[in-house]
This record gives structure tokens, C-alpha cells and sequence, in this order.
């Protein structure tokens, strides 16, 4: 077994007392306080988060949109200076092999932050496909990333910084500083609230995650609340709700995937698009006493079968969720199927997602 990586924050969260675990091949806060309560916290203050896991992968030169254009599903052309966007890396069969946020930071700079546990693979994936266009750089060991989430996170950080965040829409980013340190700051979240993410320079990560905690208002959040947190804004978690096996239509991604420009798997999803797909990721509640568990097995009442991809008990609702892919012709909001939890088959239900209402985030 290959050694767990640590981010720069890893010994400020042993010294807050979080329970460290494995994921995506580094060792990690789960929790600090509890899931529930991080979760709440969150939803109703302040939460602080380390994201330095995540993997940043930079392009520039004059054809570094030509490069992202070739690489991404969305349309990197419509993003201006300072603007983000959600896209895709896929494979030939139009399955996801990554989501990934694009941000363009100058006229030939775009910025790309990929999930932790496939950063190289996807690096190897798209310096290959770059070729003869420019030289992708993985830069993944220059940052550390703070996510600062809720709905007064914009209210802490104005306390640090002298960038008007107002004047910040959702999913734009600007460079300035937070307590003298150079940063980019991004309006941009994995929860569903208001929030910021911060990228710095590594070594600064700690004394800014110190400053933002030292805020009666802010709470550090584990890897547990995010994941309950995103999960009840139907947000995908790469390797559990969107696989290789998986398509952007199939997964409600289409909105990320434009037929404008040729990308990787550009030809299976125009055809995928054309003949309609055959199956949905689709949100629903269980109606039994349970909670619905990743690769818990599902049915229709016609007997086709599947498995549950994300599942909890959502702290917000007290109701038992979950995400799971069911055949287009099952896929409508009210449909009732079953899950199997402990050798039993358990009424669920299709409802419309997200779970709860988003917070509440300037517009662009």
C-alpha cells in the first residue's frame, strides 16, 4: 500500500482533534465535532474547509483555448477573464473520466482544478491530448486550497481583505490579497451556500486557516459534512454518481456539454444525444425506515435492477436520500421503486432535486 499524502494543513488538523482517514490517497479530516453538526454549521454560519487535495492543472500560451477546447465539454470561448465554468473530461465512449471547473485567468491563461484522486491520471490523460498545442503544467504542489462555506462567509472575509466581494458573482474569480497573502479568490462552492474558495501559495495555507478559524463565526468541516452537504444539492461526486461508465446526459450533465467545437467523446454523445438516452440519475427519498447506502441495490417494479450511487440521511430534512440511475421510462418525479437494505426491499420514491433550496448567491 503506497504512503498517504498530507496537505500543508494535515498537522493543524491533528491538533483540532479530527479523525484522520483515507481518501483519494491522502489522509484527511472525516470530522472534527460530528457530520450533523459541521453540516448545520454550514448551512446556517460559517465552515472552513481544506481542499488542498484537489488537483490544479494550468494551460497558457496563444493556443491554450484552442488545447481546452479540444479537452472540455463545455465551451471555454464564452469565459471571460476572471469568469469559471463547470465542465468534463471524457473518454471516446462519452464517459465522465473527471468533473472539473475551468477558470480563465488572463488572455491565455485557464486554469483547470480537477478531483484529488484522479489528478494524475488526468494530467497524463490531457498532457497527451494537448500535444502540438501547448505543454500543460500540473501545479497541484504550488497551492493550498481553503473553501470557506455558508452564509456568512462573505461576512468574514470582508474582515481580511480589501477586495470588494460584493462586486463578485458566482463562479468568477480575482486575484488580491487575505492578510497581506496574494490569493485567488473564487465565489464558488461544493455546498450549495454562498462561499469562497481561496488558493495560495502552500506555505501560507496554515496561518490563513488559522486567521478565518480565529472568527467566532467559522467552524472547521470535515470530509463528512461536505459530502452530505453536496450530496443534498444533487451536486456529483466523481467515482460514486458519475463513473467512465457514465454520460454526461445520462448523469442531468448536459447543460456542461456543447456541440460547438470537437472534444473527446464529442461523436458518442451527439449520438447518445440523438437516440435519447436509456437511463437517468435521478434523486429520490426512501419511504421505508432505512438509509440508503452507495452500491445498495435497487429495482423498478418491472425488474430492471441497479444501485444505489450516493445515499444518507440528509441533517437538514431528517429524511433518508439518495442518488441512483434508473431506466429513462422509470426516471419521472413521483415513480416508485425499491431499494435493499439489509435483505429487505424498501419503497423509495423519485423526487425533485436538489433536496433543499440553495443558498442564496449574487448572479453574474
Amino acid at each position: 500500500m503506497s504512503e498517504l499524502r498530507r496537505t500543508p494543513l494535515y498537522e493543524k488538523h491533528v491538533a483540532l482533534g479530527a479523525k484522520m482517514v483515507p481518501f483519494a490517497g491522502w489522509e484527511m479530516p472525516v470530522q472534527y465535532e460530528g457530520v450533523i453538526a459541521e453540516h448545520r454549521k454550514v448551512r446556517s454560519a460559517a465552515g472552513l474547509f481544506d481542499v488542498s487535495h484537489m488537483g490544479e492543472i494550468e494551460f497558457r500560451g496563444r493556443n491554450a483555448l484552442a488545447a481546452c477546447q479540444k479537452l472540455f465539454t463545455n465551451d471555454a470561448s464564452k469565459l471571460a477573464v476572471g469568469q469559471a465554468q463547470y465542465t468534463l473530461l471524457c473518454n471516446e465512449q462519452g464517459g465522465i473520466i473527471d468533473d472539473v471547473i475551468v477558470y480563465r485567468l488572463g488572455d491565455e491563461h485557464y486554469f483547470a482544478v480537477v478531483n484529488a484522486g484522479n489528478q494524475f491520471a488526468d494530467y497524463d490523460w490531457i498532457r497527451d491530448r494537448a500535444k502540438g498545442l501547448c505543454d500543460p503544467e500540473f501545479t497541484s504542489e504550488a497551492f493550498a486550497q481553503l473553501a470557506l462555506q455558508g452564509p456568512l462567509s462573505a461576512k468574514v472575509l470582508a474582515r481580511y481583505t480589501k477586495t470588494d466581494l460584493s462586486r463578485l458573482p458566482y463562479m468568477h474569480a480575482v486575484y488580491g490579497e487575505v492578510a497581506g497573502r496574494r490569493v485567488l479568490v473564487s465565489r464558488s462552492g461544493y455546498t450549495g451556500e454562498d462561499g469562497f474558495e481561496i488558493y495560495s501559495e502552500s506555505r501560507f495555507g496554515p496561518e490563513l486557516w488559522d486567521l478565518l478559524l480565529s472568527s467566532r463565526e467559522v467552524s472547521p468541516i470535515g470530509l463528512g459534512a461536505r459530502d452530505t452537504l453536496r450530496l443534498e444539492m444533487k451536486y456529483p461526486l466523481h467515482g460514486n454518481d458519475i463513473t467512465p461508465q457514465d454520460t454526461p446526459l445520462e448523469a442531468g450533465l448536459g447543460w456542461a456539454v456543447k456541440f460547438n467545437h470537437e472534444f473527446t467523446g464529442h461523436g458518442a454523445l451527439a449520438a447518445q444525444k440523438a437516440a435519447g438516452v436509456q437511463r437517468k440519475l435521478v434523486g429520490f427519498e426512501l419511504r421505508g425506515n432505512g438509509i440508503p447506502r452507495s452500491h445498495y441495490k435497487v429495482r423498478t417494479y418491472l425488474g430492471e435492477s441497479g444501485e444505489v450511487r450516493s445515499g444518507t440521511k440528509t441533517p437538514t430534512t431528517d429524511k433518508p436520500i439518495g442518488l441512483c440511475y434508473l431506466p429513462a421510462s422509470q426516471a419521472g418525479i413521483g415513480t416508485a421503486f425499491e431499494v435493499e437494505i439489509r435483505g429487505q426491499w424498501l419503497p423509495a420514491e423519485v423526487v425533485k432535486t436538489p433536496f433543499v433550496k440553495p443558498g442564496t448567491v449574487p448572479s453574474a
